[in-house]
């Protein structure tokens, strides 16, 4: 293909991007979903080019970048509280259902060697942190639950790829040690922890240095990358390095950035993530075609074939509620002996996990990595789709409908201070140096007008933190009136610059001030 098509191409993508997102919306079901089924339907259009996802190319232009959003918005004290539960499903639960897929894939095609049924285990196993965060924006989960599944999906890719890696190799050579691949597992994990933790470390030198904005976020957004591309560089996992340096930044940003960086790389992070992950699924759709021709075409697949992807993909889905069910009897178990860090999460919360294991570009681009020699190939890529199909599209489209129908309950204790009690506390700090410098040295007052306003403003904190939800129920009406005026302030700006009376900087000057001003009001509002 020309470069010339291939951008066109890519321009009638993002075409397509945004008319399946609005249909999702308006549709109400999970974007990701239709855009998944939107590129399958779309592949098979007469006249559009086969498009081929590069595995390695998919593997390093989606994951970091995304890896790295998820890491860096990731709330770390829950992170260090649940992470117990958060490895128990990032390896415990890939590595069960890695053995279960194998087993089944042997049972059902015998001809398969072990070695080989294992890496069909290791593909679909991982729950992909892609898949995960576009079916999971449009639900609301109790915070152990969000914990649990967001601190999964950034790290059961490592172990997928990990065991990936050792299969094929088993595969091919026909020699596997256990014990050799437990010492590689751990050293390639702690090596992505400190290559992450070194990328980290050098980001933070630079960003103290550097005073540009505009570069403080282009360097930030090129972190993901390097962590990645530097773990793989020594031949330790890319992904967990990714992580780590994603959670470190996160956790330095708010004492390093200024705040006109943390809003505008807010912004561009909004824009290239969703940009990333729609893309993401809609060439998963139009993979599809490539992966049919490979197997002669739909008719040519015989009837065996389709049984074991279908034994496959349920197998897949079963062995994430055992491990899971099975995981909380532990706990429930250990509860009962004594044991009081033990807590189960029960029935309710362990179905919306259970059922949470949606897969995605690791899944598929990783099949399409196998040598042409692999044993089963074509059934590999085969059931790497059918599984990313069977639970983006059902458990993605199902899952605001088993939430709302099993209602699991928020039983993590609740932090020892709430919103009102952390903005009254704020203020009283903000009071106190107000009044500090509103007195020159010989005790003069020479900012009556800014103290005034400051113990105004306490003393709505005081009604605040006594009744939040009537105070806000009575300034709601005030912010609609500051609203209004900034409205109207913008519609006479224009006028006043259409009518040719100010040059453009004095308008884009302006704006800028008004929008502001409208955006913190719009969060004071809690929209």
């Amino acid at each position: 293909m020309h470069a010339v098509d291939a951008f066109k191409l890519v321009l009638v993508l993002l075409a397509l991007i945004v008319a399946l997102h609005w249909l999702a919306l308006k549709l109400r079901l999970p974007p990701s979903a239709a855009l998944l089924v939107g590129g399958g339907a779309l592949a098979f259009v007469p006249g559009l080019p086969s498009v081929s996802l590069d595995p390695e190319l998919a593997l390093v232009l989606f994951l970091p970048p995304l890896l790295m959003d998820g890491a860096y918005s990731t709330a770390l004290g829950r992170f260090r509280r649940h992470l117990p539960g958060i490895l128990s499903l990032a390896v415990g639960a890939v590595v069960f259902t890695t053995l279960v897929v194998g087993a089944v894939a042997h049972w059902l095609v015998p001809s398969l060697p072990w070695a080989a049924c294992f890496a069909l285990g290791a593909i679909v196993s991982p729950p992909d942190a892609v898949a995960a965060r576009a079916v999971l924006k449009g639900v609301s989960l109790p915070r152990r639950l969000s914990a649990l599944l967001e601190g999964e999906s950034l790290l059961n890719d490592a172990t997928g790829l990990i065991l990936f890696r050792f299969a094929v190799a088993a595969t091919l050579s026909g020699v596997f040690h256990a014990g050799e691949a437990l010492g590689n597992f751990v050293l390639v994990a702690v090596g992505g922890i400190a290559v992450g933790l070194v990328v980290a470390a050098g980001w933070m030198l630079v960003a103290k240095r550097l005073r540009d904005p505009t570069l403080l976020v282009v360097t930030t957004s090129l972190l993901g990358w390097a962590a990645y591309l530097a773990g793989e560089a020594v031949h330790v996992s890319g992904v967990i390095a990714t992580v780590t340096a994603g959670l470190a930044v996160g956790w330095y940003q708010h004492v390093i950035f200024p705040a006109i960086v943390r809003l505008i790389g807010g912004s561009f992070s909004h824009i290239l993530v969703f940009v990333l992950e729609a893309m993401v699924f809609i060439l998963i759709g139009f993979s599809l075609r490539g992966v049919i021709e490979r197997l002669g075409g739909i008719e040519a697949t015989p009837v065996s074939t389709i049984a074991a992807v279908l034994g496959v993909v349920l197998a897949v889905v079963v062995a994430r509620f055992i491990w899971v069910f099975g995981s909380d009897a532990v706990l429930a178990l250990a509860r009962k002996a004594g044991l009081k860090r033990a807590r189960p999460l029960g029935w309710r919360q362990a179905t919306v996990l259970g059922w949470t294991g949606m897969r995605g570009v690791v899944t598929l681009a990783v099949p399409l990595t196998l040598p042409l020699e692999m044993p089963g190939r074509d059934l590999m890529l085969l059931c790497a789709f059918a599984a990313i199909f069977a639970t983006v599209v059902v458990q993605g489209a199902s899952l605001g409908w088993l939430i709302r129908t099993v209602c699991p309950v928020d039983n993590d204790p609740p932090a020892k201070m709430n919103m009102p009690a952390t903005e009254g506390a704020m203020a009283r700090a903000r009071m106190a140096r107000v009044e500090e410098l509103a007195y020159a040295e010989d005790g003069t007052l020479i900012h009556p007008r800014l103290l005034e306003e400051y113990k105004r403003r306490m003393e709505f904190m005081e009604r605040y933190e006594e009744d939040a939800s009537a105070t806000m129920e009575i300034l709601r009406p005030h912010f609609d009136v500051l609203l209004a005026s900034i409205a109207a302030g913008r519609a006479e700006l224009i006028r006043i610059h259409r009518d040719g009376h100010i040059e453009d900087e004095v308008l884009h000057e302006l704006e800028r001030d008004l929008d502001v001003e409208e955006l913190a009001i719009t969060f004071q509002r809690g929209d």
